[in-house]
């Protein structure tokens, strides 16, 4: 782990790991408090992080990607212009799903198009990893030495003070290289909320200063991703060839925008009712692909990871006359209702969830889902960064419903034995002031 503030700091005890910790201005003051060992002190897990696969970290890929479909399916329901990060929202889930048992498991591995055969969620970490090591300084098409940033980090932030299972700790270390800061969420959630969005600013070099609004002091666990990226294109477009054009939107009315043009050699392909290009970015391990169809609506509504497959696979090889719009947009949304509509209702259900991998202190559920991505695209490649926060809170009963009941008309009345539901007295009141 190469930051300090990456490291597990646990107390060990037989059956799980009891957790406390001071928040003082400007950091953490660490303590450790189990039966067996009294004091503060400072510890590590035992798991280091596991080298990752490249064959796991594709199958993941291919999981986030079919996940990822499966959202933009139900997300493209917003109106307007829409951005969102797959990798950093499924990621986010399955430090939660490793959490998770029983049937919660089994329909979030589903959501996640995880194999539950195999150890749940392996490959996600080995994806985290992947993706780490794009970043590096590479030479354009003219010859010129540019720096891709792709920075993916994750802080789970928990209760200080709650129980938190050894092997949900070590699984945390080990996948995601990810130690567990601790926070008083039940005495200061606005401080607690401060911090984790603090920690986001910083991941995405301050492109989302803010990703929550506030968290509730009912809250015991947050598992956040972000993910940051600066990437220049292969063949950059030429600024002093940008003029302004026509773009039409989904009612039909135009608006003139900065369109971008270039005429080289590009993957493409066509089908019917649309067109692809792919934007290869330096260092060859990202591109960006465009797809335009004739009819966005009825497009979206076919999209799958079988049909994105089947673009992506046609691309070849031609000499492509683009023009496209230079373009930035930003979307927040809470994605909870929407990943239980996907087939995971139980994690979402203060009632059902179980959560127990995580802790057995009091039930978890997630309560929200807060996701927030940007991207930005001109001449020179892209600027993008995504968050994404877990939100897990204790499961408390239904507040009672607030009523009216006024008794002012003729009513019954039994006097029960509510032990064995004999009824001792049974009447009726029509007059109140009669004797």
């Amino acid at each position: 782990m190469s930051e300090a503030s990456d490291l597990v700091r646990v107390c060990r005890t037989t059956a799980s790991i009891r957790i406390s910790a001071l928040l003082l201005a400007g950091g953490f003051v660490w303590s450790c408090a189990s039966p067996a060992a009294a004091g503060i002190g400072l510890a590590t897990s035992s798991a280091s992080r596991a080298p990752g696969s490249l064959q796991e970290a594709s199958t993941a890929a291919t999981d986030v990607t079919a996940f990822g479909l499966d959202v933009y399916g139900k997300i493209a329901a917003l109106e307007g212009n829409l951005v969102f990060s797959p990798t950093s929202i499924a990621i986010a889930l399955a430090m939660a799903d490793a959490g998770a048992r029983g049937e919660t498991a089994t329909q979030m591995d589903m959501v996640l198009h995880i194999d539950s055969g195999a150890a749940s969620g392996a490959g996600f970490g080995s994806l985290d990893e992947a993706l780490a090591a794009v970043s590096g300084r590479f030479t354009d098409s003219a010859g010129n030495v540019q720096e891709v940033s792709l920075r993916i980090a994750n802080a789970p932030v928990a209760q200080s003070g709650m129980h938190v299972e050894q092997a949900y700790l070590d699984t945390l270390a080990s996948r995601y290289g990810a130690g567990l800061r601790l926070v008083d969420y039940r005495n200061d959630a606005d401080g607690a909320c401060q911090l984790i969005d603090d920690w986001v600013r910083a991941q995405t070099e301050n492109r989302i200063p803010k990703l929550l609004d506030q968290l509730s002091p009912l809250t015991r666990l947050v598992l956040v991703n972000a993910i940051y990226l600066k990437a220049p294109w292969l063949e950059p477009f030429s600024a002093t060839v940008t003029t302004p054009a026509d773009f039409t939107r989904p009612d039909g009315t135009t608006v003139s925008v900065p369109t971008m043009r270039d005429a080289s050699n590009k993957p493409y392909a066509a089908g019917a009712g649309w067109q692809a290009v792919e934007l290869p970015y330096v260092g060859g391990s990202l591109a960006m692909t465009i797809i335009v169809p004739d009819d966005m609506a009825a497009f979206e509504k076919s999209l799958n990871a079988a049909k994105f497959a089947s673009i992506t696979n046609a691309l070849q090889p031609a000499t492509v006359d683009l023009s496209m719009p230079r373009f930035k947009t930003e979307t927040k949304t809470d994605l909870a209702a929407l990943l239980a509509g996907l087939g995971m209702p139980l994690a979402v259900d203060p009632d059902r969830a179980d959560f127990s991998g995580i802790t057995s202190d009091e039930r978890l559920y997630i309560s929200h889902v807060v996701h927030q991505a940007n991207i930005e695209v001109d001449e020179n490649g892209t600027a993008a960064s995504a968050a994404t926060a877990v939100e897990m809170a204790v499961a408390t009963a239904a507040p009672m419903k607030a009523v009216t009941l006024r008794v002012d008309r003729p009513f019954l009345f039994a006097l029960r034995d509510k032990r064995t539901g004999a009824i001792l007295f049974l009447g009726r009141i029509v007059d109140p002031a009669a004797a």
